[in-house]
């Protein structure tokens, strides 16, 4: 889940890196290796629910009668992923457009008029895989909430005055980012990591595209990807199943179906694997001290589920104090912090290894960290206390995080994208499977001896004295 305007979550995204990538953004083994993703679960829990409509529409409902309150969450398969260069940051754009005049509404103000009148707090969020927007409101409202919902997702107006106003703010918020030292990092291993696909993985978007943005473009993403069959509708809160699934079939059985999968028409093209390891030096003297990222292509949740599930637990080790990572850069001296990660996406999720060095021992640091990454596939690296604890871990941080109905929506939201609401409701189960030889075979198909991506930001100044050029570079 990098968006370089909205922040969405992930519920296993490791801690450290999602802290980095956000201040960028404000923007999962019991499956054969090439197994197809079932469309609806095989089993959910007891205050799951979950139906499709004749039309396509994936419908979700979480019964949690906690607070009076209900979210509405209306999830797309849309995204960065699907942008060619010409329309690199339009996802993002249409997203912030649905929040404005439509049919039903048509104005501004007639707009945060209703938001007003029914109680709602709304939001939305672009990502690689997904578009989402939410409305989190009184109970009562609710069928009232679903006709808004409708309304704004079936009928924008992209009146030309509102997009030239939005261009702007949108631009306005690229710039903002671009202010973070750690955005020209990103944003330079993005380019080295994705090559002639990197619009594909770029949520921000680029600035004369979102400068001259046009209603007609608006258009087209919504002829292209805004159909029922490529959509998830999530209703959560003090809600009962029955009654939403006969709202919502009430309200949106009639918004027809695209008639063909967006997905199949207009594929995705296949990232091509990184072919030798690639060192960069990005200079901005906005930087206090030096950083360094690692970047390697891992699993995705089309051809590799299992290695998902592997890489999870993996970091989560590798990030713990205790870790052999940390104690031979952190506590040793060598570097200030040290975190790696991965992210679970259907197309190609990278796998981070983020080092923020002693700029007193810059070199040396390099230098462990290779003979680390070398090491990380032998048997002394992890013991079995190590993951029996990475894996009960992880198991109460997914539990953890459901607690919060109106956010465990992004959640839901999130891995139907990017994998499956089977991959969801099952994560448990299938992480209790991993075992050393997993992880073992995870290192060694995605990282050990596998060509990667390297970047240091670092001020001018600093780059003067430290003279990374020297040792900062493929052997």
């Amino acid at each position: 889940m990098f968006d370089f305007s909205d922040i969405f979550t992930e519920s296993k995204f490791y801690s450290m890196l999602k802290k980095f990538y956000c201040l960028l953004i404000a923007g999962l083994i019991g499956f054969s290796v090439q197994a197809q993703l079932p469309n609806s679960p095989s089993r959910l829990p007891s205050n799951m629910f979950y139906k499709t409509l004749p039309n396509g529409l994936d419908i979700f409902v979480v019964e949690d009668n906690s607070v009076p309150l209900a979210t509405i969450e209306l999830a797309v398969k849309n995204g960065a992923y699907t942008e060619t260069p010409e329309y690199n940051g339009l996802s993002h754009l249409y997203e912030h457009m649905f929040f404005k005049a439509n049919r039903d509404y048509p104005s501004q103000e007639d707009f945060l008029n209703r938001v007003s009148e029914l109680g709602i707090q709304f939001n939305g969020t672009t990502s690689y895989e997904l578009v989402n927007y939410y409305f989190t409101l009184p109970k009562f409202n609710l069928n009232e909430g679903l006709k808004f919902m409708n309304s704004a997702i079936r009928y924008p107006k992209f009146d030309k005055e509102e997009m030239a106003k939005e261009n702007i703010v949108v631009d306005g918020e690229f710039q903002r980012n671009e202010s973070n030292p750690y955005f020209a990092l990103n944003d330079e291993m993005n380019r080295r990591l994705w090559g002639d696909l990197y619009s594909r993985k770029n949520t921000i978007g680029n600035h004369d595209v979102i400068r001259n943005a046009t209603s007609a473009q608006m258009d087209t993403i919504k002829n292209k990807y805004y159909w029922p069959n490529n959509s998830l509708l999530t209703i959560a809160g003090d809600v009962k199943h029955e009654d939403v699934f006969r709202q919502v079939e009430a309200i949106f059985g009639d918004w027809k179906s695209s008639g063909f999968d967006p997905a199949k028409r207009w594929p995705v093209p296949e990232f091509k694997p990184l072919q030798k390891n690639d060192y960069f030096i990005v200079e901005s003297d906005l930087s206090k001290v030096p950083l360094i990222m690692y970047n390697w292509h891992g699993p995705d949740t089309r051809t590799d589920i299992p290695a998902t599930y592997a890489a999870d637990v993996f970091s989560f080790i590798l990030n713990q104090n205790g870790s052999k990572l940390t104690k031979s850069l952190v506590d040793a001296g060598l570097a200030l912090q040290v975190n790696i990660g991965y992210l679970t996406q259907k197309h190609t999720g990278p796998i981070s290894l983020f080092v923020v060095p002693n700029p007193a021992r810059i070199k040396e640091c390099i230098e462990e960290v290779n003979r680390q990454v070398a090491l990380w596939d032998t048997d002394a690296y992890i013991t079995d206390e190590q993951i029996e604890t990475a894996k009960r871990q992880l198991e109460i941080y997914q539990v953890k995080s459901e607690e919060i109905t109106s956010e465990f929506t992004h959640t839901i939201s999130f891995w139907w994208a990017s994998a499956s609401i089977d991959y969801l409701t099952t994560y448990i189960e299938n992480l209790r499977k991993v075992n050393r030889d997993d992880l073992k075979q995870y290192v060694r198909k995605y990282i050990k001896n596998k060509p990667y991506a390297a970047g240091m930001l670092i001020s001018a100044e600093a780059k003067q004295q430290l003279k990374p050029e020297l040792y900062f570079k493929a052997q």
